[in-house]
């Protein structure tokens, strides 16, 4: 077969008028994930590649190799390195760039592991650790761990009790079970922060489910956390991909399923297991600095604290790779897309909605200094009267004041009040920027604290009333 890449959810082929066409557009879809499944069954090796029969991935096949990316637009962003035998690795990466390059397509391979970077010269950069475990010493590293073995006491304490459960139980959608199980990814996803992502974090549980391991937590009867392993065929071992616990889940519910899940893979005779990259993780300072400005959005170091208290027997470098004549920040990008549904801008946005507590922090921090500004002593050219001034000072005085507390702990009704102050604000600076700034505004400089002056409150008060309503939605889902 020709090396040529297809979409399978858009694939088609022309056909008679008696046949419907998503039938057949799913007969196709249904056919080729198959014949991926075959290749992941002989050649997949990274933690990631069982993910690539989820949806939205792309295929390019040639005999007895795959790739599977996402198509962004500009890119091709591909999950993990080629589905194929490790001598081909090298080739089918080329061939498979050369088919980009020719359709002017970027390319970028996310999450690859060192072996692939032996086999091809690409540049690269490290964007976390991934943690693997020896699940035949488990139990010895348990009996060392004094306060992991806490947690699961302090679990059993509370009823806390984990069972695995069949691949029939959870294909059947009617089935109680999985209403339980939909119902749980209800509750877990309105208490994220960050808006549902796609690509390798997307959460698909229940496609190819006799490939899969399940496990479920109850707490007196109540499901209260739900896990998800699926394979990885060319170690013999698992990933441990969705690992959901209820909000209200007892102390030591998800110690518990993974304790569950490494005894279980255990017994069936595998010894490797992993839980999969922890995002801006390992020793690298540049993705240190990184989590510490994500940490308002999402919990980065507490992902890698949570894998890290499991006592690991190692952990592995994962990266972003990309070829010559490309750039560290657009594949960066190009990644970034791939996870924002090719939106990086309108997910940044949606981001803050939802979590506006690191961009009030920095509003709160910059009006310091803009304070400092007002204060100066000669007024001339910038307030109508010193009377005017001060008022402003004042205002913005308490202003900083009272961001500072929505930062660190978010009040509906104080969001609701700085955002009414600063929409009034805006109003009143634009009005005495017409009626007065511009009048005596000369010289690049004035003009640009004037332009300044009147788009900051408008951009604070779009983002706070973002956050008002957004946190207004996820009561009313949660009531």
């Amino acid at each position: 077969m020709s090396a040529t890449p297809r979409h399978p959810l858009l694939y088609t082929e022309r056909v008679s008028e008696s046949v419907d066409p998503d039938q057949e557009r799913r007969a196709e879809t249904d056919q080729t994930r198959r014949r991926v499944l075959e290749l992941l069954k002989r050649h997949g090796y990274n933690a990631t590649s069982f993910q690539i029969l989820e949806p939205d991935f792309c295929y390019w096949l040639e005999e007895d190799a795959c790739v599977a990316y996402v198509d962004t637009g500009p890119a091709w962003v591909v999950a993990g390195g080629p589905i194929s035998a490790p001598d081909l690795i090298g080739p089918v990466t080329l061939r498979f760039v050369q088919a980009a390059r020719e359709r002017r397509k970027r390319v970028c391979f996310f999450a690859v592991e060192k072996r692939f970077l032996d086999a091809v010269p690409f540049k690269c950069f490290p964007i976390g650790d991934q943690p693997w475990w020896d699940v035949h010493q488990w139990t010895d590293r348990l009996g060392e761990h004094r306060s992991l073995r806490e947690q699961l006491r302090r679990a059993r304490a509370k009823g806390v009790k984990v069972d695995s459960i069949t691949a029939p139980e959870v294909a059947d959608e009617g089935s109680p079970v999985r209403l339980e199980i939909s119902e749980l990814i209800g509750r877990w996803l309105k208490s994220r922060r960050m808006p549902a992502m796609a690509f390798l974090v997307e959460l698909v549980p229940f496609s190819f489910p006799q490939e899969r391991k399940y496990f479920v937590a109850r707490a007196n009867g109540r499901l209260v956390g739900f896990l998800v392993a699926i394979p990885v065929y060319g170690r013999g071992g698992w990933f441990l991909e969705d690992l959901l616990r209820d909000p209200e889940a007892p102390n030591g519910t998800a110690e518990a399923m993974v304790d569950a899940a490494f005894r279980e893979i255990a017994a069936s005779g595998s010894s490797f297991a992993t839980l999969g990259l922890a995002p801006l993780g390992g020793d690298v300072r540049a993705l240190r600095i990184l989590t510490r400005l994500t940490s308002g959005f999402y919990n980065f170091a507490g992902v890698r604290r949570f894998k890290a208290k499991l006592r690991p027997s190692g952990w592995d470098p994962i990266f972003v790779a990309y070829p010559d004549g490309r750039t560290a920040i657009a594949a960066l990008w190009d990644a970034l897309s791939a996870f924002a549904h090719g939106h990086p801008f309108r997910f940044a946005v949606a981001a803050i909605f939802r979590a506006p507590a690191v961009v009030i922090g920095v509003m709160a921090g910059l009006l310091v200094p803009w304070t400092l500004l007002l204060a100066l002593p000669d007024p001339t050219g910038w307030f109508p009267s010193a009377a005017v001034q001060l008022a402003w000072v004042v205002f913005d005085i308490f202003l900083a004041a009272a961001l500072l507390g929505l930062t660190v702990r978010w009040r509906q009704w104080l969001g609701i009040l700085l955002a009414a102050a600063i929409s009034i604000d805006a109003m009143l600076t634009l009005f005495e920027g017409i009626i007065f700034n511009v009048r005596h505004a000369s010289g690049p400089t004035t003009w640009a604290v004037v332009i300044i002056s009147i788009l900051a409150p408008l951009g604070a008060s779009t983002i706070l009333w973002g956050g008002v309503l957004t946190r207004r939605v996820q009561s009313l889902r949660k009531a």
